[in-house]
């Protein structure tokens, strides 16, 4: 094990007892909005992932010039599912001490996906207590509640002005994501209980309020090795959505509009129906406060997908299939200006609570925040590229395909995305 993963599983640390002690609790990361994979919280600043090799060799290897916009990669963990004291199922990451050649998870379904993923947990053994009507009806309507907003692809939430962060939902994407798989691990934990899983780093920790939009690249879904079948539905997904006509298309969105009050989720299912007006509006909704468009958002990310565009151009024989873009930035309303100190008999009055004004604040689901750049007093925004499951290049000597050039279908999508920002920009002005 690496000082630097070392260092990090002291952090985060579980104070458990047993074969629980030195562990660390796994929880479910609550800001995932696209993709598939289970996606867990290991600590306030990392998440962790099912070990894809393919994906795990794209983080081991990549160029630094790739590197600044990838989430950082922190190693690797094992993974497995143990009873605490009450009887209820944890998931603990391990340090891993296997033998490093046999780090992947077996078992890959035919996406390249790991078979057997760690989901969620709860009482190993239901209550045996009796329920009265009243409580089975309660517990009716908050299921047949849960049903509804698993199956809608656009929520809205509306929240109280103030304080918005205690009143923060879950992101019901990331919950369903858990739910889906809940079963698919009851049906194989039995047979095997150590899971790898990768860390990276959680992009979205310096945020109150993350506003995340998830955004599939290219023109391209399907990977070299995909079956027909696969590749098939994924040629299909690119047809009827944005992908195929400008090698982008919406995956899943989350975003609080501080002026309104208003919360919206939207989900990879709404994202494929979109018509090209639609994206654009969706765009602007992403980018808004809910009265305007956010212009000093969208200058620092036309800038940043810019550069990405000049790296992307000169790497030779990438490919990013399903490879998606995140954007985030905190939707939490700016600090209230500083109001100016009394003084008395003109001497400055020293406060020692003023003393931490300038402190982070605690963030939804105990993050912090940085919400505005200290040096220049610009929102803080970040652009990532995500989800390498299916990433090849020439360096990877078991491809059967090598590519030349750079990633035509990815960069096609950037360059459409910066066209689409530029004029939403443009037009912020008028």
């Amino acid at each position: 094990m690496s000082p630097a993963l070392q260092a990090l599983m002291e952090g985060c640390r579980y104070p458990g007892k047993g074969s629980l002690k030195g562990g660390v609790m796994l929880e479910p990361f609550v800001h995932q909005v696209g993709g598939h994979s289970c996606v867990l919280r290991f600590g306030e600043q990392t998440i962790c992932k099912p070990l894809i090799p393919r994906e795990h060799q794209f983080y081991k290897s990549l160029p630094p010039e790739i590197r600044r916009f990838t989430p950082q990669y922190k190693g690797v963990v094992s993974v497995s599912f143990e009873e605490d004291e009450e009887g209820n199922l944890c998931l603990i990451a391990y340090p891993l001490h296997s033998d490093p050649s046999d780090i992947e998870n077996k078992e890959p379904l035919t996406d390249g996906e790991p078979k057997n993923k760690l989901l969620k947990w709860g009482k190993k053994k239901p209550s045996t207590l009796l329920e009265n009507e009243r409580s089975r009806q309660s517990r009716k309507d908050e299921k047949g509640k849960s049903n509804r907003e698993d199956k809608a692809e656009v929520l809205y939430y509306s929240l109280e002005k103030g304080n918005v962060v205690p009143q923060i939902k879950h992101n019901p994407w990331s919950l369903q994501c858990h739910q889906q798989h809940l079963q698919r691990m009851k049906e194989n934990s039995k047979h095997r209980n150590q899971h790898k899983f990768i860390l990276l780093e959680n992009l979205t920790w310096r945020y109150r309020v993350p506003c995340v939009l998830d955004l599939k690249m290219g023109t391209r879904q399907h990977g070299d090795d995909a079956s027909e079948e696969k590749k098939a539905n994924q040629i299909r997904k690119c047809q009827q959505s944005t992908s195929s006509s400008i090698g982008v298309r919406l995956c899943g969105m989350q975003v609080y509009h501080s002026v309104t009050g208003q919360l919206i989720f939207m989900n990879k299912y709404h994202g494929r129906k979109l018509s090209l007006a639609g994206f654009k509006e969706a765009l602007c909704q992403f980018f808004s406060d809910g009265r305007v468009l956010r212009r000093e958002l969208l200058t620092p990310v036309l800038q940043r997908l810019k550069e990405m565009r000049s790296v992307l151009e000169a790497c030779e024989s990438y490919r990013f299939f399903s490879s998606s873009l995140l954007i985030i930035y905190d939707g939490a309303p700016p600090p209230a200006p500083a109001r100016p100190r009394s003084s008395r008999g003109g001497e400055e009055e020293d406060e020692e609570d003023d003393e931490d004004e300038d402190d982070e604040e605690e963030g939804a689901y105990g993050g912090r925040s940085q919400s505005r750049d200290s040096g220049s007093g610009s929102p803080l925004v970040d652009v990532r590229m995500i989800d390498f499951a299916h990433t090849t290049c020439r360096d990877y000597g078991e491809d059967g395909v090598v590519h030349e050039g750079g990633d035509s279908g990815y960069i096609f999508g950037l360059q459409n995305l910066i066209s689409i920002l530029s004029q939403l920009e443009e037009h912020s002005n008028d």
